[in-house]
């Protein structure tokens, strides 16, 4: 079968209302993609790459959202909110929110529900650390993360979901997974899920983050179970993240 490939820039928290101009400007002038290119903002920049987007293929996401519709929550959003900007995509689950913001497995699926439950579509990000994959639970890990969401939602729930597979060892650390390693890993996902699933884990897109570079993005692509990238600091130099993007096809 064969899957889009997805190619996603996380911006995190980095950028200005100048700088967006800039970067979006330079994403414009790349021409058409088979691949789905998607841009992932701070929350206040929303609006602005919304509007300078919409005339054109680029898609819209967010990196986070609370999981709940509404209420006294102080800083959070809810997925209404995203809806209101335009926003396909979700990022959940995070390496960054489950390590930094202690985000377990449990609060990560009950996100995944809103998301789904508002039509949007989340992109679950799994992975383990250096000391998970040192004492090999790679694979052990990266269940344990999607039987939490398969319990909330149900495993058919994964055709309205993005995978990605982010080892946390290789997150902003200039490390990289090679192509044969995330080849292993996206791999395992699939056959994980085809256990409970021969549609879903056929349909399912599962993307590999992690320090990806115009460089190394060429072997990852060539891989049969990797379906694009959730690209970090590359994405924010906009002749490096279309030279990823060139590369998914």
């Amino acid at each position: 079968m064969i899957r889009q490939k997805i190619v996603a820039g996380n911006w995190k928290m980095n950028g200005s209302k100048e700088s967006i101009v800039s970067l979006i400007g330079g994403l414009l002038e790349m021409g058409g993609s088979d691949s789905e290119v998607v841009i992932a903002p701070s929350f206040p920049y929303l609006s602005q790459v919304s509007e300078m987007i919409s005339d054109s293929a680029l898609v819209l996401a967010a990196q986070n959202v609370s999981n709940h519709e509404q209420g006294a929550y102080t800083g959070e959003v809810s997925v209404s909110m995203l809806n209101d900007f335009g926003v396909k995509y979700v990022l959940l689950g995070h390496s960054e929110r489950r390590s930094l913001y202690g985000e377990t497995d449990e609060q990560v699926a009950t996100k995944v529900k809103a998301v789904l439950d508002f039509g949007l579509t989340p992109m679950l990000c799994i992975g383990e650390t250096l000391e998970e994959r040192e004492s090999n639970k790679t694979f052990e890990v990266c269940q344990r993360q999607l039987q939490a969401v398969i319990d909330c939602v149900g495993v058919d729930s994964f055709e309205q979901m993005v995978i990605a597979y982010e080892p946390v060892w290789a997150i902003g650390t200039g490390l990289s997974a090679s192509a044969e390693q995330a080849q292993d890993v996206h791999q395992s996902i699939r056959s994980f899920l085809s256990t409970l699933s021969e549609s879903v884990a056929r349909k399912v897109q599962i993307l590999y983050g992690g320090s990806v570079k115009a460089s190394t993005s060429s072997a990852l692509f060539e891989m049969p179970d990797v379906d694009g990238a959730l690209v970090g600091g590359a994405s924010l130099d906009a002749k490096e993240f279309i030279a990823i993007v060139k590369t998914a096809g």
